[in-house]
This record gives C-alpha cells, structure tokens and sequence, in this order.
C-alpha cells in the first residue's frame, strides 16, 4: 500500500484553486502565521475571481470550511482571505443594516 500524500493546507488550496480557474498560471498563495493562526491568503486573475468566489459566495465559504476541517487535522485555526487582483472591477454588494430583532421574531418570519 503507498504512503498516504500529505498535503500542507497551502499545497490544498493551491491544488483547489488552481482546479476551479482558467488561468492557473497566475494563481499565487501565501501563508501567514501569527497569534490568531494560520492566514492563507490567494491571488488569481482578475477574470477569475468570480469563479473563486462563486454566486453569493458559496465556492469562497466551502473553500473556507475545507482549509477549516484541514486546519483541524494538524490543530490549527486556517483563515482565508482572497486578494483583490489590480485591474478587477468586482464591486462588493452592501450589506443590509442590522436590525435589531429578537429570535422569536426572527422566528416567526420562517412560519408558512
């Protein structure tokens, strides 16, 4: 039986990220280690950001619970954070205000 492969958590989610662009060539990753744990940060092309990203953020949260459940494995907190390539012209959408609204009416809203 082989050795089973050992990735670091930036090896993983270089290999993730290169697998979900176009232009893997200009995928850059780099690691950071302070008090808080591990800081990952990824820089891809300006046309690929969307597809890093995905609709409402969906592909960026499972890449962040993956690089978690890594993170785990070795007893580390793994944090990721995408870079905003020059030239992109990706707006961020603004968040809603907060209210506040208590649980039970929170609720009460999900009530059909």
């Amino acid at each position: 039986m082989a050795a089973k492969e050992k990735f670091t958590d930036q090896e993983f989610l270089d290999y993730v990220v290169r697998a979900l662009v176009d232009n893997s060539d200009a995928v850059k990753t780099e690691r950071k280690v302070d008090e808080m744990g591990v800081l990952l940060s990824v820089l891809v092309d300006k046309d690929d950001v969307g597809k890093l990203i995905g609709r409402n953020g969906n592909t960026a949260k499972a890449l962040r619970t993956l690089l978690r459940v890594v993170g785990l494995k070795n007893h580390a907190r793994v944090n990721l954070k995408i870079e905003e390539p020059e030239g992109s012209t990706h707006v961020r959408a603004p968040r809603p205000p907060q209210t506040n609204r208590s649980v039970d009416d929170v609720v009460d809203d999900l009530k059909l």
